[in-house]
């Protein structure tokens, strides 16, 4: 996955303009984060992929799937703000229950989170790679469309989030090149841990 300059369209469907220095860095570092993960699945068969190696429940196939949703939901609240992001909880559901895996009922959100580190029966890992290649491109229209990347919205309520706080489609973006780097380490750990390689071997 790489950043071109130059995307084909933007979200008004207008042709795009070059970028601009800073967005073109943003997006280099983005692109050069998503191939140090994706470096690590090569020569992986769909077995492997949904292999746990470790003593955490995480696959490798799990991880590209959890950090394709992550970007494609903090992209979408770059652009529509909290709403994008909702963390709702069942009538009668608190956050103690859902924490404590009591809760009588769990949100659809968290059972995705969940199933995004898994690789469910019937994925396969060149399709989780090619749905993460179509969110790297819709991305890239947004980082490229969006007017003013220093324009914030407040993040969506959640225990996780400061009350009040606010991000900036500029916050957003370093926040998901570093998820991204963070979790590119954990996938060479899970690969050196399953068959003794690495992506830098390669």
């Amino acid at each position: 996955m790489t950043a071109t300059t130059t995307p084909p369209s933007a979200l008004d469907g207008k042709p795009a303009a070059a970028l601009d220095s800073e967005r073109a860095d943003l997006l280099a570092g983005l692109a050069t984060a998503r191939s140090s993960l994706t470096d690590t699945m090569r020569g992986l068969s769909d077995e492997q992929a949904g292999e746990r190696p470790t003593v955490s429940a995480l696959c490798l196939g799990g991880l590209i799937k959890h950090v394709a949703s992550i970007e494609d939901g903090w992209l979408r609240f770059a652009v529509e703000g909290p709403s994008a992001m909702r963390y709702d909880l069942p009538g009668g559901v608190t956050w103690a229950d859902l924490a404590a895996g009591t809760a009588r009922e769990f949100p659809q959100w968290a059972i995705d989170h969940r199933n995004n580190f898994r690789m469910l029966p019937g994925k396969t890992l060149a399709g989780i790679l090619q749905q993460y290649e179509q969110v790297a491109a819709r991305s890239e229209e947004i980082i490229t469309a969006v007017p003013d990347l220093s324009a914030t919205h407040p993040l969506p309520e959640a225990p996780w989030n400061e009350p009040g706080a606010v991000w900036s489609v500029r916050r957003v973006l370093t926040h998901v090149i570093a998820e991204t780097a963070q979790h590119a380490g954990h996938a060479d750990i899970l690969r050196e841990t399953l068959d003794g390689q690495k992506s830098t071997d390669r």
